[in-house]
């Protein structure tokens, strides 16, 4: 025969607790747990927000206020001669180099030996040292150098012949000046 159950008992919240399978009941607390959980989480969420709000706040102030006060600058006396040092080394560091060399290099011959280019930048003139075998190849060195787009001018200053040497060249010094690009 099949067990029949027979409940006079009223129906109460402790009737239905005790009548609810204890699986559904562990579930439920479950559930209550994992919403506490979320509860306490999205809590101390609204609490890191509003604490990285009053430090961006304040940081906005201190940026403000730092802002707004005017920039102190000490004031550093260079002596003349420290300047003027820095000053020519600026000048020697923003000398066109490349385009100088490259100048001298696609005027010069075969026929024509460097032997120095000393760059003055304040002149903007690059003295050049050559030596060569006769006369001709100096003379059309030189305007060699003046058909070259960088140099506005090439001035002859000297030349002699080393009688020193048995081959005899004759070694000569001009002054190209550059134009500033």
């Amino acid at each position: 025969m099949k067990n029949m159950r027979i409940d006079f008992a009223p129906r109460s919240l402790r009737r239905t607790l005790f009548h609810t399978h204890p699986a559904v009941l562990a579930l439920a607390g479950a559930g209550l747990l994992l919403c506490a959980a979320a509860a306490f989480g999205g809590w101390k969420l609204v609490e890191q927000k509003r604490l990285r709000e009053h430090e961006l706040r304040h940081l906005q102030e201190r940026a403000a206020a730092i802002s707004a006060r005017p920039v102190e600058v000490a004031q550093v006396a260079i002596p003349e001669g420290q300047a003027a040092f820095v000053n020519g080394a600026i000048l020697q560091l923003n000398l066109p180099w490349r385009e100088l060399q490259d100048a001298v290099a696609a005027a010069t011959p075969r026929s024509v030996a460097l032997v120095a280019m000393e760059p003055d930048p304040r002149k903007q003139v690059l003295k050049i040292t050559a030596e060569t075998k006769n006369s001709d190849d100096m003379v059309g060195y030189v305007a060699e150098l003046k058909q070259q787009e960088l140099f506005s001018g090439v001035i002859l200053t000297r030349h002699e012949i080393n009688e020193q040497d048995p081959n005899r060249p004759l070694r000569f010094q001009l002054e190209a000046t550059w134009i500033a690009r």
